[in-house]
């Protein structure tokens, strides 16, 4: 059966990052684990949102990773603002972590104790 990880959070963009984000999803289709994306149809205001939640098999992490990596590169706007962002990844076996996507990188620590309610 395999071992999961159940991964969920977003990214916060402008209009631009955002095409640029859904561009780097694209190359990396899957038909599976790639439909864990989504975004509002319409935008709210002028901050952007691309949200990810699935749960994915352990060898399908590193895939999803280096989107965001890639994500975590996408240039800043003309305001300096690089995209942002939060998830949380729990590891049926190792526990929980925290990937943060900021200052054009993914940075990831151990998960806080606050979100075990979610590993329910």
């Amino acid at each position: 059966m395999g071992i999961y990880v159940a991964v969920r959070g977003w990214l916060e963009c402008d209009k631009e990052q955002l095409a640029a984000a859904q561009e780097i999803i694209s190359s990396h289709e899957d038909g599976h684990y790639s439909h864990g994306w989504g975004a509002p149809g319409r935008p709210v205001n002028w901050t952007h949102y691309l949200f990810y939640g699935a749960d994915i098999r352990e060898s399908a992490v590193d895939w999803l990773m280096h989107q965001i990596r890639d994500m975590a590169r996408i240039p800043a706007n003309e305001d300096g603002d690089r995209v942002t962002g939060l998830f949380l990844a729990s590891h049926e076996i190792d526990g929980m972590t925290e990937w943060q996507v900021r200052e054009g990188r993914l940075l990831i620590s151990p998960g806080d104790g606050r979100h075990r309610y979610l590993d329910g």
